[in-house]
């Protein structure tokens, strides 16, 4: 090792020491890890293509621990990145090397079910499919389902404003939560949002959820519940080209009708996942689209109606219609195991996620076709087409330092897209590290100033998850000259970080 790497390894070494000596002050011993090989597994989150060690993790199990560990950071000017169950897929939760991965695994008890008022109080390391668990002997369910809801926690949930399959009708975590508690930076206690049908003052719920982790650590959340239909029926449309799907799409909302999910997948997915859970997929579709309708059993039966006369007519060469409970699971478990089924088929993945307007979500495929002879890559599509949220899963070897340059363009290339098709380089995945480029895209620098401003009036020492989500002006400069220049090497960087 030579000289300037040996000095920085000391330095290292000896802030370790330090944060560590300090947090071993409030923390029990079994809550504080720092040796290599207890941190590696937290060295990033669903994003896998990025990897850094923190200088150590906190495991609190009480608030009143969490509140000490912020206080400690803070007098110690470390950085915190809050982590729940690590699913997150836009590097949100990568550590930072010279801070504190403060995991909030252990607050997973459900606290109060008020089936009356139909609500629940849930610690933020809750799973967000517990909450549902919970709720059923009630007839209530948690609305939002993103596609992890087995091991997402809805701490996570509220930092990325999570969606799910039926977010169309149901609406994201922020139309689904009604508070949210926790502490700033400096251990300062918080609450955004009311139980009542409005919040006294600004309400800043709305800001505090999407923000990744980075105006403030939330412990608590209060979510709304709502009743379990009476019966669920889906629709299975194949279609022989991805523009009439497309515009099926548009032609099913254009109709008045808002069904409780709206997905679509594309030919290379609905292979992947009928090899993977055999869910009758017709293989010979170069689209389908799956249109649920919930409720009472005759408002079904008329929605289900009107929904397969617009298909028809919109051009479907294939319409099945659930019969049983069993059915209406089996057609949603490809859609539910598309990122697992990608994973059989591909050593790595990344897994994008844009929104643009229903009416260009068949310009979006067939551009990203094009760009998989760019790239020479493979992309395997699904989408919230119902609200145009966008998951194109780029296959690749991140092994292969070429792949993954490929695969990080690429990925760049469908943002930029999405921007110029009038839409937003994220839909529910956040920011993080995996879109700070795009960001420079989406806003202009005075739009990006503003939401630095944000981030000052909760955070003034930046310490709540530095370098994630806003980018800062030389890294826009940089961009854009690279841009300019033709692209070349336009992928995400990062110093200090090491590729896997």
């Amino acid at each position: 090792m030579n000289a300037p790497a040996n000095h920085l390894a000391l330095a290292h070494a000896a802030r370790q020491a330090e944060v560590v000596a300090a947090l071993a002050k409030v923390l029990p011993a079994h809550a504080l890890l720092y040796h290599a090989e207890d941190t590696t597994p937290y060295e990033c989150d669903g994003l896998t293509a990025y990897r850094q060690r923190p200088l150590c993790v906190a495991l609190p199990e009480t608030e009143a621990q969490v509140q000490a560990v912020l206080k400690t950071c803070h007098a110690l000017q470390a950085p915190i990145v809050a982590r729940g169950a690590g699913t997150g897929l836009s590097g949100g939760a990568m550590p930072h090397e010279r801070g504190v991965t403060l995991s909030l695994a252990k607050f997973n008890k459900v606290l109060k079910l008020d089936p009356v008022s139909r609500t629940a109080t849930v610690q933020c390391g809750v799973r967000n499919l517990a909450i549902s668990e919970a709720a059923a002997p009630h007839g209530l369910y948690y609305a939002p389902d993103p596609s992890s809801q087995i091991a997402c926690t809805i701490g996570g949930n509220v930092a990325e404003n999570s969606g799910g399959v039926h977010c169309l009708k149901y609406g994201l975590t922020v139309h689904n939560v009604l508070q949210v508690r926790g502490f700033l930076m400096d251990g300062t206690p918080m609450t955004a949002g009311s139980l009542a049908l409005d919040a006294p003052g600004l309400d800043l719920l709305a800001a505090v959820i999407g923000s990744e982790g980075m105006l403030a650590v939330t412990t608590e959340v209060v979510v709304k519940l709502v009743p379990k239909p009476q019966l669920a029926r889906c629709i299975m449309a194949s279609f022989g080209d991805v523009r009439r799907a497309g515009d099926a799409v548009a032609a099913v909302i254009g109709a008045g009708i808002i069904p409780a999910g709206l997905e679509m997948m594309d030919k290379p997915m609905t292979a992947a996942v009928e090899d993977f859970v055999h869910a009758g997929y017709d293989l010979e579709a170069e689209a389908i689209l799956l249109c649920e309708s919930d409720g009472t059993p005759d408002e079904v039966e008329e929605e289900i109606g009107r929904m397969v006369q617009v298909l028809t007519t919109s051009g479907a060469t294939k319409i099945a219609v659930s019969n049983s409970e069993a059915e209406r699971l089996k057609f949603w478990s490809g859609r539910k195991n598309a990122f697992p089924a990608s994973g059989r088929i591909s050593p790595d993945y990344m897994c994008m996620d844009s929104t643009i307007p229903r009416k260009r979500l068949a310009d979006m495929l067939l551009a990203i076709q094009a760009l998989e002879k760019k790239h020479g890559l493979r992309c395997a599509n699904v989408f919230h087409a119902g609200d145009g949220n966008l998951h194109p899963l780029i296959l690749f070897d991140a092994n292969d330092k070429d792949q993954l340059h490929r695969c990080e363009q690429f990925g760049a290339d469908i943002l930029e897209l999405s921007v110029e098709m009038g839409g937003t380089v994220t839909g529910e995945h956040g920011v993080g590290i995996e879109k700070l480029n795009s960001m420079c895209t989406q806003f202009s620098e005075a739009e990006n100033a503003q939401m630095r401003g944000l981030k000052a009036a909760f955070d003034p020492t930046g310490l709540l998850n530095p370098g994630k989500v806003i980018p800062t002006l030389n890294r826009c400069a940089e961009y854009g000259k690279m841009v300019v220049l033709g692209s070349q090497g336009r992928g995400l960087r990062f110093e200090g970080l090491e590729r896997f």
